[in-house]
Formats: C-alpha cells, structure tokens, sequence
C-alpha cells in the first residue's frame, strides 16, 4: 500500500489529478486505463460514476503496486468516505469542506482535496486537516485569483479544478498551483468517435505542457 507522503508526491510530482465522470461503468474503466497509458498518475473516479464504487475496486486491483493513485470524488460525508477506501481509494476528493471526510480519511491516512473558494474558506480547509486545497470553480476565479490567496495564506497547497486545459497550465502553476484538477480536455477526449487513443494523446499533451510549464 502507498504511504500517504508516497501519494502526495505522486500527486505534486505529476502535476494533475484526472476527474473521471461518466453514467457508463465500462466507459470509466477505459479512460481511466487509457489516461494512465498517457502518463496520469492519479485519478479520481466520482461518486456519480456507474457503480463507482465498483470501478475504484477495479483499477485498485489493476494498479496495485504500481505509482498510480486510485481516488474517489464528490465524497460528501464520512461513511461515503469509509465505502471509497474500504473499495481501494486512497484519495478522497470533495468540492466543499466537510470535516467528517477529512477526519476519515486521516483516521486511515488517505490522501485529501477539499473544496474551497473564499479565503475564509481555504483557512477553514487547512485548519481541518485536508492536504490540498480544491479551488473550485476555477473557471469563474483564475489564475490571478490563486496567486492573490496564496499571498496571505502561501502554507496552502492549492488545487484548482475547472477550466484548465494545456494552453493555460503555465499560468496557473506560475501563480502557485501546486497541482491541477483536469476533466473533459482528456476524460472526454474520445466522446466524439470512441477513439480512446485519442484520451491517450491527450494525456501525454497535458503531462507535456505540465513539464514544460515546470521547466
């Protein structure tokens, strides 16, 4: 099993947390496995997945062993929290701040991003124990937003999720992103013509512009 520090630095070392969300079991599985294939390291599998709980138990089992984060999103309390790491989640995700997941996750030492908005907000995350700080939604706010609350509050590690995508990573870690939230550029790469190449291609482009941003 990963240790918790083994898991953040996967998280921070690759720069990118993949949201899977999809009403097919099936589709889920193979975006996540053509991501990975890609070069994505950890991925979040949301509750409102077909039977998600099921597919974190799958690629558990797939990865095991292996530097890849299997995670759980939109976790809105403690016992859906307990059912995602009893399935094999070692990261818990959440878009608000819900103490009970925190103190679940850290009970077993799973890895925690936790939403938040305000500057009130991103304190309060970091207060109850969570490891990353999720801005969401990032779309509305901006890179300039982040680099504005890291001012006064530079101890949180920031995440932000929502309206990231290859030409905007840059900006984004430049402004003190200490990792970033990904969906459609890559989860729904394929949606098109069911190319999951094409969520392949994608992968390697966004760890591309990851490195490049870093460098």
């Amino acid at each position: 099993m990963q240790t918790k520090y083994e898991i953040v630095k996967t998280i921070v070392d690759s720069g990118m947390v993949l949201i899977i969300r999809t009403d097919q079991e099936d589709e889920a599985k193979k975006v996540a496995e053509a991501a990975v294939a890609g070069g994505v390291k950890a991925l979040e599998i949301t509750m409102s997945c077909a039977n998600a709980l099921g597919v974190i138990a799958y690629l558990a089992d797939k990865y095991k062993g292996q530097d890849i984060v299997v995670g759980a999103g939109t976790i809105l309390d403690a016992e859906t929290a307990n059912a995602a790491m009893l399935a094999g989640a070692r990261l818990l995700v959440s878009p608000n701040l819900n103490p009970a997941m925190i103190e679940q996750a850290n009970r077993y030492q799973a890895v925690t991003i936790s939403g938040a908005m305000t500057p009130t907000e991103v304190l309060n995350t970091v207060q109850s124990g969570a490891d990353f700080v999720k801005i969401f939604p990032a779309e509305f706010l901006g890179p300039q937003y982040i680099k504005t609350i890291k001012a006064p509050l530079p101890q949180a590690a920031i995440v932000p999720t929502g309206g990231v995508n290859p030409a905007n990573v840059q900006e984004w870690f430049a402004a003190g992103s200490s990792a970033l939230g990904v969906g459609s550029y890559i989860s729904k790469a394929h949606k098109k013509d069911g190319d999951y190449g094409k969520v392949t291609a994608a992968a390697r482009e966004f760890a591309a512009a990851i490195k490049q941003a870093r460098s």
